[in-house]
């Protein structure tokens, strides 16, 4: 797939406010400090799309990205919110799960996942949870160009082990480093693989 147009469309603190047109929707999420505003830009090609910062947790709303006038990306905020108060964590988490839950033209989430770390409860939890909800997702292990590629390749293998406890089969997966644009082909072709599919 070619991304020839990215364009910020709507940010929006609640699903209802969300865009009111059909267009399938893929949704980006991750702990904080996961690499997502550095992801979105890498896939587009658009180094200002998606807004990066030293502090994470800096995504609070629903922030649709219009490509190529025919899907949305989805930025949605992180979970593991970075020094919030129990009410906002609260907000946010009803935000981040009313989308996911309610949001029709949602098609995919794509899960991020810092290569570098041992599987962490929180992305667990998570994935469980998009499991047990029945919603289609797909794992996106980014930072690859901070270890060697005999390291990642153990890393993954080690969360792969791990996931296979309580699940049947590995969910699709995706090793990525926003800094070489590694994954992207991968990623994008992934997309649009489902995107073909709707229509058939």
């Amino acid at each position: 797939m070619e991304i020839k147009t990215s364009e910020f469309t709507l940010s929006s603190p609640m699903v209802s406010m969300c865009p009111k047109d059909n267009k399938p929707e893929y949704a980006f999420i991750g702990r904080s400090n996961v690499g997502k505003s550095s992801l979105i830009n890498m896939l587009c090609r658009n180094k200002k799309l998606a807004k990066t910062s030293s502090t994470p947790g800096k995504t609070l709303l629903i922030n649709h990205f219009i490509i190529n006038r025919e899907w949305y990306l989805v930025d949605l905020p992180g979970y593991g919110f970075a020094k919030r108060s129990k009410k906002e964590v609260q907000k946010l988490d009803q935000m981040i799960r009313g989308y996911i839950l309610e949001r029709e033209q949602l098609v995919n989430v794509f899960v991020l996942v810092d290569v570098r770390l041992e599987p962490q409860a929180i992305d667990l939890e998570f994935i469980n949870w998009l499991g047990l909800s029945s919603v289609p997702f797909a794992i996106v292990f980014t930072k690859a160009d901070k270890l060697t590629p005999t390291k990642v390749k153990a890393n993954v293998a080690a969360y792969e082990k791990k996931m296979l406890e309580t699940w049947e089969e590995m969910p699709p997966y995706f090793v990525t480093s926003s800094e070489k644009s590694q994954g992207r082909d991968d990623v994008l072709a992934y997309i649009e693989q489902i995107t073909k599919s709707l229509k058939e």
